[in-house]
């Protein structure tokens, strides 16, 4: 039984991957997503419990991917993850209703970590 369905939405194959070798012996169900379109497509055909969200993607950022799920999802718990590291980006994403924020290189623990504070588990 999955212990949560979780949603990486990142333009970086190197953090899908990572996210999906990290979580899924862990027992979360993943699926990625290249950008904020797909996944956005993602979310309105089955329901997830965390989406895990890059910040800078070239068809839509992460911060607009984040304003459409809290309007659409507001249950789905929302995790930014970034490679460009700003106080600013992370008080704004926490303003718009993410559960918390990342930033990379993050190691599987503490992914692993956040997503299970984000399931309260």
């Amino acid at each position: 039984m999955s212990k949560g369905k979780i949603l990486v939405i990142d333009d970086e194959d190197i953090v899908l991957k990572s996210c999906h070798r990290a979580l899924t012996p862990e027992g979360y169900d993943v699926k990625t997503a290249k950008s904020g379109v797909e996944g956005l497509k993602m979310l309105e055909n089955e329901p997830f419990n965390v989406a895990l969200i890059d910040v800078k993607m070239p068809d839509m950022d992460g911060m607009e991917v984040l304003k459409k799920i809290k309007e659409r999802w507001p249950d789905v718990a929302v995790i930014i993850i970034t490679g460009y590291s700003a106080i600013a980006t992370a008080v704004s994403s926490i303003k718009l209703g993410a559960f918390d924020y990342i930033e990379k290189p993050f190691t599987p623990d503490g992914i692993l970590s956040v997503i299970k504070k984000a399931l309260g588990q």
